[in-house]
């Protein structure tokens, strides 16, 4: 873009159940900017989605590499026609097709689109990667011509220990912390808090919470190697350097899962949990695996670098207890039933029924569900299965019994509920039994409710007297199981409508195929995702 380079995200920052595939460029808080091919090559794929990356482009490239633009705010060009044209022929927004080289080409320097907020973008930006084309692996954009502004070597905020097997223990962090306290003593160099007493016994592992942030920018970003010494050996060598997309999810297995999402800690595991199969820990056997002898003080030293080779060290002891002290420590108490990760389990309660298949765990866990009252609006007690805070790998299968009669007899309107913040989520499910069961991939409470309400249909700007006007907006309010399907007519033929999810709103921009002169009668037909259909007319003149 013609605009200096301002980072919001960098290349394998931890996310929610992902790493980054790329770097997100600051658009000055506007959509619209204009965006370019990075090079010359081809377009090979044109993908449209409410969801994930929006509007994304994808060119690829004489030298082997793919180029990703996402979260645009619409395409330019030959690649703009090209996409109405496909859209129509398919009747649909969300479009994913594939080009053969050469069908359409572009130049370097050439505009494609323009930035944009559309998809999983929380604010406008361009998301841009750079991939492998032979394997579809995202590398980092920032070792392949996007230069940025970065003087500022990782920032170290604090550190954990996790016993790695059911001898070992842990000194107790201070004052009911998550972890023990770090301070920097220059911009590069860091220490426990003075005062800090580590300790351990037996076979631990070492999370370290670290970010990383640009010159010219306050957002939190990832750093891009860590590596962990200890009496001078290394233990642990981390390098987050590609992105394979098929096992993008074990990001969860990487991370301490719930620090990330309960207090937004960037907590990094210098060793593997069993059921991790990212290729980022270095060297073979169990990396990470810090034997304590007891009595001695280890040196442990923690070096991270970010993507422009800025390098900051942290530097501490760990004390190696004795028995009599180690016994004296608290241990974390575990209730439930432990589950082997490696193996298929079932937990029930009566009217529920919960089947995890083997690996969805990332570790042995020790597993609690329990049962409540049915809430107001639910056909089923509340069954709280684990926490949302317990990441699972793949899918279960969540069964829950409706015990009474269903209203109307009305089954095909039942689905499964989860309940986070006090707000219901559609988790979907389809009935039969007595049952309804749907695929989970996040634990929490869940329950039963009924979805019969239709979506209700506000027309924005929609007037009798459309001369003039590029187009219109009709917000899409639905109560419970979520916007499905539409489709738009006028004057009974198909017409491109684009849902934004972040607004509610279905949008017509007039085009080829819609801009007439004359009466026009529009029909906007819309079902949620069980079956509940409301219907929209009007008529304009344009």
């Amino acid at each position: 873009m013609d605009l200096q380079v301002e980072v919001a995200g960098n290349f394998m920052e931890l996310r929610s159940n992902h790493f980054h595939s790329g770097i997100d460029l600051k658009t000055n808080g506007r959509t619209g900017q204009r965006v370019k091919a990075t090079g010359d090559g081809w377009v090979s794929r044109i993908k449209i989605s409410p969801w994930g990356y929006g509007k994304a482009v994808y060119i690829s490239h004489p030298s082997g590499y793919t180029t990703v633009y996402g979260h645009l705010d619409r395409l330019h060009g030959r690649l703009a026609s090209t996409l109405l044209e496909l859209q129509y022929s398919a009747k649909s927004f969300s479009i994913d097709h594939y080009f053969k080289p050469g069908e359409l080409p572009v130049q370097q320097g050439e505009v494609i689109a323009y930035s944009g907020n559309t998809g999983g973008s929380s604010a406008p930006h361009l998301h841009y990667e750079v991939r492998r084309t032979a394997d579809q692996h995202a590398l980092d954009p920032e070792a392949y011509g996007v230069k940025t502004l970065d003087k500022v070597p990782p920032i170290f905020a604090g550190i954990r220990l996790r016993p790695l097997d059911s001898l070992s223990r842990a000194s107790a962090y201070p004052d009911h912390a998550v972890g023990f306290p770090v301070v920097a003593l220059n911009d590069s160099t860091y220490a426990l808090k003075p005062g800090t007493h580590v300790a351990a016994w037996g076979v631990v592992g070492l999370e370290v919470n670290v970010t990383d942030r640009y010159s010219n920018s306050t957002n939190t970003c990832g750093i891009r190697t860590l590596a962990v010494s200890v009496d001078g050996t290394t233990v642990c060598d981390i390098r987050l350097e590609e992105v394979d997309f098929g096992v993008q999810r074990y990001a969860n297995a990487y991370m301490e899962y719930s620090l990330f999402k309960d207090n937004n800690m960037h907590y990094n595991r210098c060793y593997k949990l069993p059921n991790n199969r990212l290729d980022v820990y270095q060297g073979n056997g169990a990396p990470g695996r810090i034997a304590v002898e007891p009595g001695k003080a280890h040196t442990v030293q923690v070096v991270a670098t970010d993507p422009t080779g800025n390098r900051s060290t942290l530097t501490f002891v760990l004390q190696g207890a004795t028995r009599e002290e180690a016994g004296k420590w608290p241990v974390a108490r575990t209730g439930g039933t432990l589950l082997p990760f490696d193996r298929p389990n079932v937990v029930q309660q009566p009217g529920m029924r919960f089947s995890l298949p083997p690996n969805a765990l990332y570790e042995d866990t020790y597993f609690k569900t329990t049962v409540a009252p049915a809430q107001a609006g639910a056909l089923a007690p509340l069954f709280t299965i684990q926490d949302e805070l317990t990441p699972l790998q793949l899918g279960c299968e969540l069964s829950i019994e409706v015990g009474g009669p269903v209203p109307g007899g009305r089954t095909d309107k039942l689905l499964v509920v989860r309940r986070s913040k006090g707000k219901p989520v559609a988790e979907g499910g389809r009935w039969a039994d007595g049952r309804i069961t749907a695929s989970v991939r996040t634990l929490g409470q869940f329950t039963v409710m009924m979805d019969t309400t239709p979506p209700v249909l506000t027309p924005v700007g929609l007037l009798a007297d459309m001369k003039g006007r590029k187009g219109f907006k009709v917000r899409v309010k639905d109560n419970l199981s979520g916007l499905d399907q539409w489709s738009a007519r006028l004057d009974g033929q198909w017409i491109l409508m684009e849902y934004e999810p972040k607004t509610h709103a279905l949008e017509h921009h007039f085009d080829v195929h819609s801009d007439l002169p004359g009466t026009h009668e529009f029909e906007l037909e819309v079902t949620d995702e069980r079956g509940n259909r409301s219907r929209l007319t009007r008529t304009f003149t344009r």
